[in-house]
């Protein structure tokens, strides 16, 4: 026995507010794509990384061992695929922002004890750059900040010769 076919138009194949499970107002505006702060350099890494073509079980890219020696010997099939990556440094950037992704597996040429060592040097040479900062840069010396301000607006402005006004 044959089934006719009937046309379905796109009003058909909408939900009605009948259909069960489905909202019955539709949102009054049009989603927009928000671009993330890294979409860039995700991109990149998607398209042009090695490890997405390699053959490698994917057990090899997750080694068991905390201690670096030991990770690495365990994932050293997966380091040298990365050791060749176009991207290599794109996606170690990617790890280190991204701490809930990057502290399994191998990213970047490094196993994950190798990367929370980078972090926490990164981090420390953050805060003692901060701390090292002139009182100026500092956050919360507004006393600093108010003192300089005072001090440019009292002072008289000298201009150089080429930038006077002629009368």
């Amino acid at each position: 026995m044959a089934v006719p076919h009937t046309a379905v138009t796109p009003e058909d194949s909408r939900p009605t507010a009948r259909t069960a499970g489905w909202p019955t107002a539709w949102p009054p505006y049009r989603p927009v794509a928000v671009p993330f702060p890294d979409q860039v350099l995700w991109v990149q890494v998607i398209r042009h990384a090695r490890c997405a073509t390699s053959r490698l079980d994917p057990e090899d890219w997750f080694p068991v061992s905390v201690e670096i020696g030991k990770a690495r010997h365990e994932a050293a099939a997966a380091i040298a695929v990365c050791t060749t990556c176009p991207v290599r440094a794109q996606c170690l950037t990617l790890a280190l922002r991204h701490w809930d992704i990057g502290q399994h597996g191998v990213w970047g040429g490094m196993v994950p004890a190798e990367r929370m060592a980078l972090r926490r040097s990164l981090h420390a040479n953050a805060a003692n750059a901060a701390r090292n900062a002139p009182p100026i840069l500092r956050v919360g010396s507004s006393a600093t900040a108010d003192r300089l301000t005072r001090a440019t607006q009292n002072a008289p402005c000298h201009e150089p010769p080429h930038l006077a006004l002629s009368p």
